[in-house]
């Protein structure tokens, strides 16, 4: 593929004939000295050419100026490339007013990519290895200005199947606002998606990588810039994740540790002016893990949602937590006489000891005993201990609004008393349960649902349950987004949460991993008594270069390496800014590693998946079943639920 820049950049050089070329080679030497000379000739004929004028000159009193020092960097920038928007490729830290600190004592943090798009794979997903290990050769990548619409494009959906609550799966062609399951890059995903999802969600709940500092960092292209990477990653998403929220009352949640918890909040109050922003610490491994000075046994959530709004629920206190203190008046004008409807049975069955009713208003006449049983039922009246007939502190009218806060207790075999205790509370900023223990019910549970998982570090379903809790309770039709589903705890907790209250909840989860088949797909699936299956669609982002990738990585040989570059040169979509001729030249000098790299390296990442509006191309339209054809359709085309 080729941008319009680089098109309106080679037309207006061959209007000057051999000046600028050998043979066919661009003279980048020649280019760059007649800008940095201000050739007449050469900027006359660059700012005619609208496309140029339009990225490269600005207005001032009037006057158009070239900025040639932005085009200088498109052919200086590197030895293969040429992309006017990596200007920071070589030189990366801290900033004042664009400039370096060794340009002015003024610093501020800044960091470089944050006005670009970073088409970063979050682990390894674009060479299809099953490792999280950080030797994807383009990880970060910065795709220039004229390529971003390309690249967030609608990408064509292919292998559409339902899979039915029984286990069981059908091929579909339409879309009716099933739970869904996508597979592919999350970043084009999140843009595939978002015409169809606009202003759509209740929640979003993410669980990115967490930018450790260790071999395993998927980040760690270098250390001393990788905070900046993380955040230009990170806030790619966070742009479209916005747009995707309900306005009135979405609530983001984003599950960090202490590596990145400090940059990512002054990310989301940069991104997220006019919400609140809350962190809560959750313990989720009680053992610690053992570092130099402090073994750390807790990570974070933060809650993101509009400001002034009461969006938080109130949660269920564990019964340890909820203080009692009887229903039956007493003191100063506690007796039956001194309050109206308050004298009144509350029916209790004897064989769970649980509340089951409410009886009528005893007339003036009756005088019952404290508790009456009949038939295994036992009707429990605000009588003390002494006999005296008092009330109950609410009346029969209002008893049912706060039924769930009533709790039975035996005394003995013939009496009952009916105890009142709030079990529910705000939440607190420290979450601290054994039910967080991400190794019992993150690991462990997984390994239970599918045998012999690999998968590291699941979150605990719990906490993920209690953080959705918060914000959909009383929810029961939300949407739930995820966009780095991983093994599927989000959807699990979503499925828990309609098995609770007889809810309709719908969940979205994204994962470019394989194991969004291997282990979500039997994850959702699996029967277990605290979740509710449901059907849900699973679809894939149609891979195009990605292809290409596989194949190289897989590559044993010399020999079937430099046959897989021979295939390239026909088929695949090379990068525009490759000086091609010379990598032909130089590769055989390369190690078999560093080659492999190169061939990454020159393959158009904006390419990795075929856009929607190449559905009806012929070359295109061969490759896609008729099924997925109609699949696009409906979702594209017709939307709606």
């Amino acid at each position: 593929m080729k941008t319009k820049i680089n098109e309106a950049i080679k037309q207006v050089l061959q209007q000057f004939g051999e000046k600028y070329f050998i043979g066919e080679v661009l003279n980048k030497n020649k280019v760059i000295q007649d800008l940095d000379t201000y050739d007449k000739d050469l900027l006359e004929a660059l700012i005619s050419n609208e496309t140029l004028k339009s990225n490269f000159t600005i207005d001032i009193a009037g006057n158009i100026v070239m900025q040639t020092n932005k085009l200088i960097e498109l052919f200086e920038s590197d030895e293969y490339w040429q992309d006017s928007y990596t200007k920071y490729s070589k030189k990366i830290g801290l900033t004042s007013g664009g400039k370096f600190i060794d340009e002015s004592t003024d610093v501020v943090l800044d960091f470089p990519y944050k006005d670009t798009v970073l088409k970063a794979s979050m682990s390894k997903e674009d060479t299809d290895k099953d490792d999280l290990r950080p030797s994807e050769p383009f990880l970060n990548e910065i795709i220039a200005k004229e390529e971003i619409d390309v690249l967030l494009d609608q990408k064509l959906l292919i292998n559409a199947k339902k899979y039915l609550a029984d286990n069981t799966e059908e091929t579909v062609s339409t879309f009716k606002g099933e739970n869904l399951l996508i597979k592919g890059n999350n970043l084009l995903a999140l843009h595939t998606i978002k015409n169809r999802f606009l202003n759509s969600f209740d929640v979003i709940y993410i669980d990115p990588p967490y930018n450790v500092t260790s071999s395993n960092n998927t980040f760690a292209y270098n250390n001393n810039f990788n905070h900046a990477s993380w955040l230009t990653f990170m806030k790619n998403r966070l742009e479209i994740a916005k747009q995707l929220l309900k306005k009135e009352n979405g609530a983001l949640i984003v599950a960090i540790d202490e590596n990145e918890v400090n940059y990512l909040g002054v990310l989301l109050n940069e991104m997220f002016d006019d919400y609140e922003i809350h962190l809560i610490t959750v313990v989720h491994n009680p053992r610690g893990v053992q570092g130099t000075n402090f073994s750390y046994s807790n990570e974070f959530l933060y809650f993101v949602f509009p400001k002034g709004k009461k969006i938080i629920e109130n949660r269920l206190l564990s019964p340890e937590e909820i203080s009692l203190s009887n229903l039956r008046n007493w003191g100063g004008e506690s007796e039956r006489g001194d309050g109206k409807n308050t004298f009144f049975p509350i029916l209790v069955n004897i064989q769970t000891e649980t509340i089951i009713g409410f009886g009528d208003v005893c007339k003036d006449s009756e005088h019952p005993k404290q508790t009456e049983v009949v038939d295994g039922i036992a009707y429990v009246y605000p009588i003390d201990v002494k006999g005296v007939e008092r009330k109950w502190r609410y009346a029969r009218q209002t008893i049912d609004e706060i039924r769930d806060a009533l709790h039975v207790e035996k005394k003995n075999s013939y009496r009952y008393e009916i105890m009142i205790g709030k079990n529910f509370g705000q939440y607190k900023t420290v979450w601290q349960s054994p039910k967080y223990d991400a190794s019992v019910h993150g690991k462990q549970l997984l390994n239970k649902l599918v045998p012999n998982a690999d998968f590291s570090f699941p979150k605990s379903v719990y906490a993920v349950y209690d953080a959705l809790y918060a914000v959909i309770k009383n929810r029961k039709n939300a949407k739930v987004l995820d966009f780095f589903s991983g093994s599927g705890t989000t959807a699990h907790a979503v499925q828990m949460l309609n098995k609770t209250d007889g809810g309709n909840r719908k969940y979205v989860m994204i994962e470019q991993m394989p194991y969004i088949k291997t282990i979500q797909v039997h994850r959702l699936l699996a029967e277990h008594e605290d979740k509710l299956n449901d059907d849900f669609v699973y679809i894939e982002l149609m891979e195009k270069n990605r292809g290409f990738l596989k194949t190289i990585q897989d590559a044993k040989t010399q020999a079937e390496l430099h046959g897989v570059f021979d295939f390239m040169l026909n088929e695949a979509e090379i990068d525009f800014r490759v000086d091609l001729e010379k990598i032909k030249d130089t590769l055989h000098e390369l190690s078999f590693e560093d080659q492999k790299k190169i061939l990454i390296k020159i393959i158009d990442k904006n390419q990795l998946y075929y856009n929607y509006s190449e559905i009806d191309d012929e070359n295109v339209r061969d490759l896609i079943s008729d099924n997925d054809y109609k699949f696009n359709k409906n979702f594209y085309d017709e939307g709606g639920e």
